[in-house]
């Protein structure tokens, strides 16, 4: 049994178990509370962030490479293509740009505007940060419009990868992610294994769903 540690960017590596089938236990984290009254998770990650994963003799950290590794030990799977396909570096150019180029772009933007004081919002790295997700983001929409996923005709890892971040700046900081940006993600979040890890992930829902009823309520006045 995978044993998850986390959601966050876990919620990357539950919804790839849900596309390919395997048994998994989603365990939680409080990051809010504080790591360092969990010891069982220290345990496993004494640096503190998550995810992490416990498969059998590997535990590991980082969403990206998680997933790789899950692949390779647990495929061959679709998900994944394969080196000598034609889409394998379009694959890994996108699997690796959704943590790198957006994901950790966001995650300071999001930092700054929830929660650092409010003089110090509007900053000089928030900007940059956000420039550098809009430029990233450029990338994705001109893939886009030569294939309806990043690796060509089917879903793969990737599209987890990135979806996850338009989720992320959607979701914690409003941005308009543009026509063909949007119509892409709800492509992929429409996917039932989306759903599934959705319904998994009772942390992450539950965020969505507030943020959700806010902006509904917002526009209702």
């Amino acid at each position: 049994m995978i044993t998850v540690y986390g959601e966050g960017r876990g919620f990357r590596v539950v919804w790839l178990l849900e596309e390919m089938g395997l048994p998994y236990r989603l365990r939680r984290v409080d990051l809010l509370t504080g790591v360092e009254n969990d010891p069982e998770f220290l345990a496993i990650n004494p640096a503190g962030f998550i995810p992490a994963i416990v498969d059998g003799d590997v535990t590991m950290v980082e969403s990206i490479a998680i997933m790789q590794v899950l692949m390779a030990r647990h495929g061959p799977t679709p998900l994944a293509p394969a080196p000598q396909d034609a889409d394998f570096p379009a694959y890994q150019q996108f699997l690796h740009l959704g943590e790198a180029g957006l994901a950790a772009s966001i995650y300071f933007v999001l930092g700054a505007l929830n929660f650092a004081p409010e003089t110090e919002r509007n900053n000089w790295t928030a900007n940059q940060a956000l420039e550098v997700f809009q430029s990233r983001l450029g990338l994705v929409t001109r893939r886009l419009a030569h294939s309806p996923y990043l690796a060509g005709e089917r879903f793969t890892a990737a599209d987890i990868s990135v979806t996850y971040a338009l989720d992320l700046a959607q979701r914690n900081i409003g941005y308009d992610l543009g026509e063909a940006a949007l119509a892409y993600w709800r492509r992929t979040t429409g996917r039932e294994g989306y759903k599934r890890a959705m319904a998994a992930c009772h942390d992450t829902r539950a965020w969505a769903e507030t943020v959700a009823a806010a902006r509904a309520d917002g526009a209702a006045r």
